[in-house]
């Protein structure tokens, strides 16, 4: 798993496939998560570009791409079932899965001990 300064995190395959959530952190910053806009599948995005939009008690949080790549699937259960994301943001809450277009991006992600560090968790 891999990590971003903006709180997204990805879990990467070996054929160039990615899952992507937000991390514990953002969840707890956030609070309930109560709606969620996830992208369309076959959409094409850029690293850094906004992607999904997150509405909770306290925020509104804007979620960006961690990588560039094709959304190949969105996680259809946090649309009936939003509390996933709250209990479980680094499994069961995921947000959409990507294919990676630029292979090269995966290196500049953080690793989970430079993320703690970052977060000072």
């Amino acid at each position: 798993m891999k990590f971003t300064d903006s709180h997204e995190w990805i879990l990467l395959s070996d054929d160039g496939h990615g899952v992507v959530g937000i991390t514990r952190h953002a969840q707890s910053e956030l609070g309930n998560v109560v709606y969620i806009e996830l992208p369309a599948v076959g959409r094409e995005v850029k690293i850094g570009e906004e992607i999904a939009v997150l509405e909770s008690t306290k925020a509104a949080a804007d979620i960006y791409s961690p990588v560039s790549g094709v959304i190949t699937e969105i996680n259809q259960a946090l649309a009936t079932a939003s509390e996933s994301i709250n209990h479980s943001p680094e499994s069961d809450g995921w947000l959409y899965k990507i294919r990676l277009t630029n292979f090269a991006e995966r290196d500049i992600l953080l690793s989970r001990e430079e993320y703690m560090r970052l977060t000072n968790s």
